[in-house]
């Protein structure tokens, strides 16, 4: 079977009876097509078993949700993304009916069978950030590994701010002097 590595996203599969190397899909300018990747490939005919008939594709937002899911389960973790993404964040989950954006703050590259995960957290005040990062770390890999199959070859965490306790004070002034 062919292989390919996170940098590309290129899908490859394996042939079915023939044991053919793979090929890549292209689009018709020669591109890559992205957006999916195969995490597992099959043969196809009756003398396949019946869970390896086909292939499974797993898009890469999938890989981006469950990993800002993941990111945010863990104590210490106040939010996620830069300073921009927040601000639009914060207007977007006060309106009516909007949804809260869970891969705020996350980028992933995901290969055939790898991905790698770039996640940019805010964290609270006083909390060792380094613990953080390491339990961030374990989660998200621990998350994107049991529900995707996917190998997480690395979890980069960038921490872009911290969450001053002064911080809710000047909300909430604001909020109880008017009525």
């Amino acid at each position: 079977m062919a292989t390919q590595d996170i940098h590309s996203n290129a899908t490859t599969s394996g042939g079915g009876d023939s044991g053919s190397t793979g090929t890549a899909h292209r689009s018709a300018g020669g591109a890559a097509v992205a957006g999916a990747t195969t995490v597992t490939t099959g043969g196809s005919g009756v003398g396949e078993p019946a869970a390896t008939r086909g292939k499974t594709s797993i898009a890469d937002v999938v890989v981006v949700k469950i990993a800002g899911m993941a990111a945010r389960e863990i104590p210490g973790v106040f939010d996620m993304g830069g300073g921009l993404s927040r601000t639009i964040g914060a207007v977007r989950d006060r309106v009516p009916g909007g949804r809260p954006n869970v891969g705020r703050g996350v980028k992933v590259e995901v290969g055939e069978r790898q991905t790698a995960i770039d996640l940019d957290i805010v964290v609270e005040y006083g909390v060792p950030i380094t613990d953080v990062a390491h339990d961030v770390r374990e989660n998200v890999i621990g998350a994107v590994e049991r529900i995707t199959g996917l190998e997480v070859v690395e979890v980069n965490v960038a921490v872009n701010d911290v969450r001053l306790p002064d911080d809710d004070t000047a909300d909430s002034a604001g909020e109880t002097r008017v009525e």
